[in-house]
């Protein structure tokens, strides 16, 4: 005979209360979630419209929203974002974009990054492409990018003197100034004798390695 007194909490069924709360908290998890994926959108898509010039002049615009704006990572963490980026293969943009995303917000965070760092730009570009292709030669479009170009200069050079900072402080042990040497030989191999940059990176890889394992 089935009992007619309501089963309490605690009596093997859920309280509704319970379910409610968890319901809310996951509720909370996704608006967290998509809030993060948006931003990571709209920083890299917005940097990325700006960056007049290439790859090199997007990442001081990078570190403006990653470091200043959305405070997703330190000048440190950035600086050490970009070296490792640098020495792998492929364009410096996307690595960055990929790798910070997927620090904020996991693999969606990554692909998000990743697209808008690439349709914005390709779509506008795709659009704009006959457009561009009759105004390219004209005064006007000429002289907007000769007067770009200081400001792209001064952001880059703001990046250097930013990362240089990081990358050239004394090591440790018995090479204090190991780094800034690396930097004078990278360049002499790259520069004067032409060497491929990837060997130059190598060594820099390699020497890396074996003296400044410890240094923090």
């Amino acid at each position: 005979m089935e009992s007619d007194v309501p089963l309490r909490h605690g009596s093997g069924v859920a309280d509704p209360r319970a379910k409610g709360a968890v319901d809310w908290q996951a509720g909370r998890e996704v608006a967290a979630m998509l809030s993060d994926l948006w931003r990571l959108f709209v920083a890299f898509g917005t940097a990325t419209m700006l960056g007049y010039g290439g790859g090199p002049s997007i990442i001081p615009l990078y570190e403006s929203q990653v470091v200043d704006r959305y405070g997703w990572m330190t000048t440190d963490e950035f600086g050490r974002a970009l070296a490792f980026g640098n020495a792998l293969p492929g364009p410096i943009a996307t690595k960055l974009a990929a790798y910070i995303g997927f620090k904020v917000a996991g693999w969606a965070g990554a692909a998000v990054a990743l697209a808008a760092v690439v349709l914005p730009t390709a779509i506008l570009m795709a659009a704009l492409a006959g457009i561009m292709m009759k105004l390219s030669g004209h005064p006007v479009v000429r002289g907007m990018i000769r007067g770009v170009q200081p400001a792209i200069f001064v952001m880059m050079a703001m990046l250097a003197y930013d990362f240089a900072q990081y990358v050239f402080r004394p090591a440790g042990g018995a090479l204090p100034f190991l780094t800034l040497l690396i930097a004078v030989v990278y360049f002499v191999m790259v520069h004067y004798y032409q060497l491929n940059a990837v060997w130059g990176i190598l060594f820099a890889l390699a020497v890396g390695a074996l003296f400044l394992g410890g240094d923090a």
